[in-house]
């Protein structure tokens, strides 16, 4: 247990600190040196950037809900640091957008569009949903308002459970869209930021599954 959890402690510094160099390598420009056009409203990069800021937004969320109901310091120290290291990533992904002159909400995007579209399955506005979205979830792993209601209502084992089980399957899907735009996105910053999130979250899945186990509990289908 203490060697998972030094690893995934260890995957979220490495996370935090691409954040950091993405920063620094955006500042003259979208590709660290002020000679290449900023992303298109619709690119992987900007809608990566819109839906992993309300992506990172709910982890935040359920962290700081978590953290009062339960006295358990390893949950209590795993949602410190979801909430710290994804409120940080949030604040660059919407610095980002504001550096590209993009809005932070685009009223005609479907979310996860800029996947299928990068994936030739359409362009934007041209879908529903995404594969993987439970009914209720505006994103794939992301919880439904009453999931929320019934992590705030929960206290003790219960609480500590169902967080780690909600944040499993938000940290699935947040993989999947980390791992997208490492693939597709064009900005190189952006892609390495996409790419330590994946690596960090991944490393956290692993703990999740061990402290489940612990708990007699194990991650939903």
């Amino acid at each position: 247990m203490t060697r998972t959890y030094w690893a995934a402690g260890a995957a979220v510094v490495l996370a935090v600190l691409f954040a950091v160099g993405a920063t620094v390598a955006t500042a003259n420009g979208p590709d660290g040196g002020g000679d290449r056009a900023a992303p298109a409203l619709y690119s992987p990069d900007a809608g990566f950037a819109r839906d992993m800021a309300v992506h990172h937004q709910q982890a935040v969320e359920m962290s700081f809900i978590v953290r009062d109901r339960t006295q358990d310091e390893p949950v209590r120290g795993l949602a410190y640091d979801i909430a710290n290291t994804q409120a940080n990533q949030r604040g660059m992904l919407l610095g980002w957008l504001d550096l590209w002159g993009l809005p932070k909400v685009v009223a005609d995007e479907p979310p996860m569009s800029w996947m299928q579209s990068s994936e030739g399955h359409g362009g934007h506005g041209g879908h529903e949903g995404h594969a993987g979205t439970k009914p209720g979830a505006l994103m794939p792993g992301m919880a439904t308002k009453e999931e929320l209601e019934r992590l705030g209502a929960a206290g003790g084992r219960d609480a500590e459970v169902l967080y780690l089980q909600l944040m499993t399957d938000h940290h699935k899907g947040g993989v999947s869209m980390a791992e997208a735009c490492a693939r597709q996105c064009g900005t190189p910053a952006e892609r390495a930021l996409a790419q330590g999130m994946a690596e960090a979250q991944q490393s956290e899945l692993t703990l999740m599954a061990d402290m489940l186990k612990q708990r007699g509990a194990a991650p939903r289908g």
